[in-house]
């Protein structure tokens, strides 16, 4: 029996994937990608080729397509990696507490295939006061106008 399908509000598929699909999805992965959106990892600090991009479009998970966030969101955080003060679609995302490295942190995971994204921060700019913080190896970066294909 496969699940109902559940659109977000902004009109995407956001019914989870299954593990047979996720695994699929992976093997087209590089292994930067692979290892922080399958293993929790983290890209080093102004690494990402994302993190300075100015363009008008849109950020997606990177394994599954999942629009996730929105040029018009994101800011110079001076972090080091792309930021953003709101998602796309807050039913796009999953927040979990992450405690590891000694740390109380919130998680951000893509909410349809569950790959990892970065972490939120309540140390952002109005209107929010959130710093989505992401890494460019979890994003596809779709330019304005450009079609957004969910795998």
């Amino acid at each position: 029996m496969t699940p109902e399908t559940n659109i977000s509000e902004s009109g995407y598929d956001i019914t989870p994937i299954s593990d047979e699909k996720r695994a699929q999805l992976a093997m087209d992965l590089d292994d930067e990608a692979y290892r922080v959106l399958l293993e929790h990892g983290t890209e080093p600090a102004f690494c990402g080729n994302l993190t300075d991009n100015k363009e008008a479009g849109v950020y997606a998970c990177a394994l599954c397509g999942l629009p996730l966030f929105s040029s018009n969101d994101k800011f110079h955080s001076g972090t080091g990696w792309a930021s953003f003060y709101a998602p796309f679609d807050k039913e796009h995302l999953k927040i979990y507490r992450d405690t590891k490295f000694g740390m109380i942190r919130e998680e951000i995971r893509c909410a349809r295939c569950d790959g990892h994204q970065g972490h939120v921060f309540p140390d952002g700019p109005p209107p929010t006061g959130l710093r989505y913080c992401l890494n460019s190896a979890s994003l596809e970066f779709f330019s304005e106008g450009e079609e957004i294909i969910q795998k």
